[in-house]
């Protein structure tokens, strides 16, 4: 919709060149409601995408990626009470894998694999070569497992009934920061807006006693991304001050002229 968007209002603007780029990178993810703090989840996050200035100096630009990014959480801990849970509650386990033995250093392991499309509004400072970007994001999933060793539980994206939902919508934000002329390290924090699941937890209190809460899961995760510009020209910063300083970054874009 913004590519559109942007093709029908800049109709005359020769800034609608675009601009290639491939990233890949590692996400650092959690998944709040699932009681595993902390973005311990490394996992990778890879694709292509392409960017259409809006302006003649190239500072406005919306973008479009197809991604590969892998989600989730990962933790080690002490199992709750130190004993087998599915002894006592074994109504709570209907998707109990009994191939797993119990571990009382449970082990919390959720990965999520996705293909998303985000699509990005992004300003790039001319002064620092910094480029900031607001945008939402739909992502498919492809690939679910989701196990709680010492919990005994496993799914999968084939487990009936669904666990978690195929589509992820989600909001983002990111910085780029220009390392050498077509090279770009960018930081992006990215967060659900609906629940990726909804689920009933019961706490097993003792033999007698179980503790039922309503959760709803949602992915957070922080990315580090290397990004390459195929088609964008850079050339050495010439522009100096009255004593001879430079202004702005090393580099800076070659803009095609316009007629």
């Amino acid at each position: 919709m913004f590519m559109a968007l942007g093709l029908f209002s800049f109709q005359t603007v020769e800034a609608q060149r675009f601009i290639g780029y491939v990233a890949g990178g590692v996400n650092f993810g959690q998944i709040e409601g699932d009681d595993v703090h902390g973005f311990t989840k490394v996992r990778a996050n890879a694709g292509l995408g392409v960017k259409l200035p809006l302006n003649e100096r190239q500072t406005w630009s919306i973008s479009m990626e197809l991604l590969f990014t892998q989600k989730g959480s990962y933790k080690r801990y002490k199992a709750a009470g130190g004993f087998d849970t599915t002894k006592y509650a074994s109504e709570l386990f209907a998707d109990v894998d009994r191939r797993v033995p119990f571990d009382p250093l449970a082990k919390c392991n959720i990965s999520l694999d996705y293909i998303e499309i985000p699509v990005f509004a992004r300003y790039e400072d001319p002064r620092t070569g910094f480029s900031f970007g607001l945008g939402f994001a739909w992502g498919r999933l492809v690939r679910a497992k989701d196990i709680y060793n010492g919990f005994l539980r496993t799914t999968s994206i084939q487990s009936r009934p669904k666990v978690y939902n195929y589509s992820d919508w989600s909001v983002l934000a990111d910085v780029d920061i220009r390392l050498y002329k077509n090279l770009s390290l960018g930081i992006r924090w990215e967060h659900s807006l609906v629940p990726v699941r909804e689920m009933t937890v019961g706490f097993v209190m003792d033999q007698y006693n179980t503790e039922y809460e309503q959760r709803k899961f949602y992915n957070h995760l922080v990315s580090l991304r290397l990004i390459y510009y195929i088609n964008e020209k850079f050339e050495k910063n010439s522009k100096t001050n009255v004593k001879g300083e430079r202004i702005g970054t090393p580099w800076v874009r070659v803009v095609p002229e316009y007629n």
